[in-house]
């Protein structure tokens, strides 16, 4: 009979894994700690063990519930990003010593992925300022078909676990008053409780619905990396069902909360509308704007007691605590309440009423700003046509452009009903789309203001001429046939043979909006 052999512990495992040798390779891995769990990177591989702890979101305890979540983490991320997993490994005990490979007792169990540079995560990115328009269309549009692929979840649990969440992230922002005031703690609980009431039926129905799925549950910039140059979704939350089967739009609102604090407020109003045109219904989407301030809010405050409960670590007690304040400031600002507005921009072909557009979105109305309603993105949403493919002329009969108005005019008026600010371009060439717009403002019952684009012929055609990768399809010969129409009576006309920098300054300052702030975190 072969003598037992002692009990190998976690700690031998992690030190045995930093050592070159068990990656055979001339220099030690790269070793990052996390409260949760120990990565490795190692060459071309990296492996990431689960620390052997219990906490009160996650149990790691125990070799079989670290296997268990080992596959599970796998399973879950394998979807997202299948070049990134490879699968799950076990680390054995024989007579020669632990080994990644070969004969022997499993002492404990790793997931093994793909290395990828570090630098290219997106929270890294944006630290850098490298995170560019290209990367944010991707983006929006990954999220989107990651929705649309996973599993609806209608049990009706939904609903309540986030006001457990709710809940339970007061308790503990009240438990760290010497971080927050009590009073502004209490200010935020009352807002958010209140939020919570009056969205609860529209939770409800949007889970029947089948807007609550299996999500990523952790969908911030930290956990986003371009692999072969394409934004790749990992480190989905597998520890949890509950906290990863959510409402899309909560998922999605992590994502917009990160931009939003690290002010990449264009970022996070863009992730937002390309979302929207991407989604197979805008008008149910539009509807359910009304739990983003909720949604955002949580996520901040959430983020708040995580770095709150970091802070308790000596070395980054100072970083943690300021981290923790200003996240909790941005979580009150998202329940800080705003009057939605309605804004259309039009004018001839070739003016920029889009570029406009999406500039103002930003500054406009509650976080993460106002919904950028286009005709040309409708357009090719209603034929089913990827955003720059070129329509027949067909698609552009009286009838049908009669259609992509009244279609524009409800999104309007649903996602201002949610709260939400709204942008809407288009030519409005004729009385009866100008008029149609600014009525929306009045059964909606809020403020309309209308800008008016106007620049010389010749300019227009030579914009026209050199546009490409757009969804409009507008050419010269569109322009010849379209009336030189005067501004709309109460619309604000301004030169549209200026920059584009010149013109939204002007449309700014018409419209009463003050010029984004410096980044707070550039400081």
């Amino acid at each position: 009979m072969e003598p037992r052999l002692p009990d190998v512990s976690q700690k031998e495992v992690l030190d045995y894994l930093g050592t070159a040798d068990a990656h055979g390779l001339a220099n030690p891995p790269v070793r990052i700690d996390t409260h949760c769990s120990v990565i490795f990177l190692a060459g071309e591989n990296g492996y990431k063990v689960k620390r052997a702890v219990k906490l009160p979101f996650l149990d790691y305890s125990s070799l079989e519930k670290r296997k268990y979540f080992c596959e599970r983490e796998f399973a879950v991320n394998h979807g997202f990003a299948p070049s990134l997993y490879k699968g799950v490994v076990a680390i054995r005990r024989g007579a020669e010593g632990l080994r990644l490979s070969g004969p022997g007792t499993v002492v404990e169990w790793a997931v093994h992925m793909r290395r990828f540079d570090e630098n290219l995560t997106l929270d890294r990115l944006a630290d850098a300022g490298k995170l560019d328009p290209q990367v944010i269309r991707d983006l929006a549009t990954v999220v989107c078909e990651a929705h649309a692929a996973a599993k609806v979840v209608r049990n009706g649990h939904a609903t309540e676990a986030l006001e457990d969440v709710v809940h339970e992230t007061i308790n503990e922002l009240l438990q760290a008053a010497h971080i927050f005031p009590h009073e502004n703690v209490e200010e935020f609980s009352r807002a958010v409780r209140m939020a919570l009431r009056e969205i609860r039926g529209l939770l409800v129905i949007r889970e029947a619905t089948g807007h609550v799925r299996r999500c990523h549950g952790d969908l911030h910039l930290r956990n986003i990396v371009l692999l072969d140059g394409k934004a790749t979704l990992f480190d989905a939350i597998e520890f949890d069902e509950s906290m990863a089967t959510t409402d899309v739009l909560y998922d999605l609102a992590f994502l917009l909360m990160d931009l939003w604090h690290r002010n990449l407020r264009s970022e996070a109003n863009a992730i937002l509308n390309r979302y929207l045109w991407r989604t197979g219904d805008i008008m149910e989407e539009a509807e359910g704007l009304s739990a983003l301030p909720l949604f955002l809010g949580l996520r901040a405050a959430i983020r708040a007691k995580v770095a709150a409960l970091n802070a308790a670590r000596k070395a980054t007690a100072k970083h943690a605590v300021a981290d923790a304040r200003l996240y909790f400031e941005t979580a009150r600002e998202f329940l800080q309440p705003h009057r939605p507005t309605l804004i259309a921009v039009g004018g001839r072909s070739g003016t920029g009423k889009s570029t406009l557009a999406g500039a103002l979105a930003p500054s406009i109305g509650r976080p993460p700003g106002a919904i950028h309603l286009r005709s040309d993105i409708e357009r090719k949403r209603q034929f089913n046509a990827p955003e720059t493919d070129r329509l027949p002329s067909s698609a552009y009969r009286p009838d049908v452009s009669n259609r992509i108005y009244e279609m524009l005019d409800r999104q309007a008026e649903s996602a201002l009903r949610a709260g939400q600010s709204v942008v809407i371009d288009a030519t409005f060439l004729n009385e009866f789309e100008a008029s149609a717009v600014a009525e929306i403002a009045t059964r909606a019952k809020v403020e309309f203001r209308g800008i008016w684009l106007e620049a010389p012929t010749g300019l227009l055609m030579r914009r026209l001429f050199n546009r490409s990768n757009d969804a409009s399809d507008a050419t010269a010969e569109v322009l010849r046939r379209q009336p030189v129409a005067e501004a709309p009576p109460g619309w604000t006309s301004l030169d549209a043979a200026k920059t584009p920098a010149e013109i939204q300054c002007a449309a700014m300052h018409c419209l009463g909006i003050r010029p984004p702030f410096a980044n707070r975190l550039a400081s």
